[in-house]
């Protein structure tokens, strides 16, 4: 499989004095595939150690965390010679040793041409869980589902997703019609890898359903084993109201309709341990599109909840395949949360991109669904998810703001009309790059 990470990796490699790196990302997003492959790709040798049911392992790092006391104990763990710049050691499922977290801030000081990459999918709780957390010693790295333009490519549409890389928005018009038929597709499946794989290999839609529960079931389980008492059952709440919150017109979450009574405040920690777990997106309101976007963001807290995984939303929704076969269907569901849901877990994967969005005071209501601060700009979003191309709120923000640029996304073709771009949903994260 075809990852984009594969190249920041490299990146990281050939940076100069780089520190131990610690790749972060939900339960079944490819984290340990990554770093296997990175190691196979860039490496002579890779010292894999897996801490999850190997106790002997913890124990190495139960004693001190002196790098050359540690560093003997995984060779003999391993029976491989660690050599610098020959050997990549990856810890997968750390959060199951916080000694071997903490084991990082030495490594970085006192052996730091050792090439580290260490991943767990839960390494947000020890965030807030008292473990000797190595701030400023490590790297940081986020591992998401796959894009669009990774399903192409595991699809066997690498050419498909070569035109969109190179904006080349003539021949992108010859294959629209495909490019849409293919997005419904990843509509449904989504970006899990598991998913994306078994959908390539069998095309059997059935099968991906039956994945998508079983990692949203694992999920769960993952609440039950990992959320301190007092959050689980908000953790659980918040994680089945996202789909009816964003079936709403009003897509802002609302507290009071996940628990009578219910406050900010009650919810907090609950929703930072899904975000730090990689499993939800918030994007915050602003009062204005000004930069940094993230210190005008309202004072009122509103905000929007997205999944990590579109695949995930829709399987949670029951949705049925047979609405791939109905046309605009799949993308005009619960009143186009789904092409709001993509757009936003798009967005998300590029670096150095800022999400917000910003809505109108009553009675004048306008909503632009996101704002994109990106090299120096804030780039106001509309999204369509048909296409119907009246776009109301977008003629409010452009009245009172007067943006440089502004972008529509919907399942219309490619179109420039003064300031105003409107690109296909399939292109928009390419337009970025």
């Amino acid at each position: 499989m075809k990852r984009a990470a594969l190249n920041n990796l490299r990146n990281w490699k050939a940076t100069p004095n780089h520190k131990p790196l610690l790749l972060q990302g939900a339960r079944q997003v490819g984290k340990t595939w990554l770093m296997r492959e990175f190691g196979r790709l860039c490496y002579r040798n890779t010292a894999c150690i897996g801490f999850e049911g190997n106790p002997r392992v913890r124990n190495i790092f139960a004693e001190d965390l002196d790098p050359r006391r540690i560093l003997l104990g995984l060779e003999a763990e391993t029976r491989m010679k660690i050599i610098p710049g020959e050997t990549l050691i990856v810890f997968d499922e750390i959060q199951e040793c916080p000694m071997a977290l903490a084991a990082l801030k030495y490594f970085n000081e006192n052996a730091p041409e050792y090439d580290i990459i260490a991943a767990g999918s839960l390494l947000g709780v020890f965030l807030h869980s008292g473990v000797s957390f190595p701030v400023g010693k490590v790297d940081f790295m986020s591992l998401w589902p796959l894009t669009f333009l990774e399903f192409l490519d595991a699809l066997g549409e690498g050419n498909l997703s070569e035109i969109l890389k190179n904006h080349d928005e003539a021949l992108a018009k010859v294959f629209h019609d495909k490019l849409l038929s293919l997005l419904r597709l990843y509509f449904y499946t989504g970006g899990m890898p598991e998913v994306v794989r078994d959908f390539a290999a069998n095309r059997n839609l059935t099968s991906v359903r039956a994945i998508q529960k079983r990692i949203l079931k694992s999920y769960e389980g993952d609440f039950s084993k990992h959320v301190p008492r007092d959050q689980l059952q908000k953790v659980v709440q918040i994680w089945d109201a996202v789909p009816s919150q964003l079936a709403k017109e009003n897509k802002k979450f609302i507290y009071k309709e996940v628990r009578k009574g219910g406050r900010a405040a009650m919810f907090e920690t609950a929703f930072e341990w899904l975000g730090r777990c990689g499993l939800v997106h918030r994007v915050a309101r602003v009062s204005k599109p000004a930069l940094p976007l993230s210190g005008y963001e309202n004072e009122s807290g509103a905000f929007k909840v997205f999944l990590s995984d579109i695949g995930l939303l829709v399987a949670k929704t029951g949705l049925d395949s047979r609405a791939l076969l109905e046309g605009d269907a799949l993308f005009t569901e619960f009143k186009g949360a789904l092409a709001e849901q993509f757009v936003c877990q798009e967005l998300k994967t590029i670096e150095d991109l800022h999400l917000a969005y910003w809505a109108n005071e009553p009675p004048a209501r306008a909503e632009i669904d996101f704002l994109v601060q990106f090299q120096g700009q804030i780039i106001p979003v509309e999204v369509k998810a048909a296409t119907n191309l009246r776009a109301k709120s977008l003629a409010v923000y452009r009245e009172k703001f007067h943006p440089q640029c502004e972008i529509r996304a919907s399942q219309a073709d490619f179109k420039t009309t003064g300031n105003l771009r409107d690109i296909p949903l399939y292109a928009l994260a390419a337009h970025f790059f």
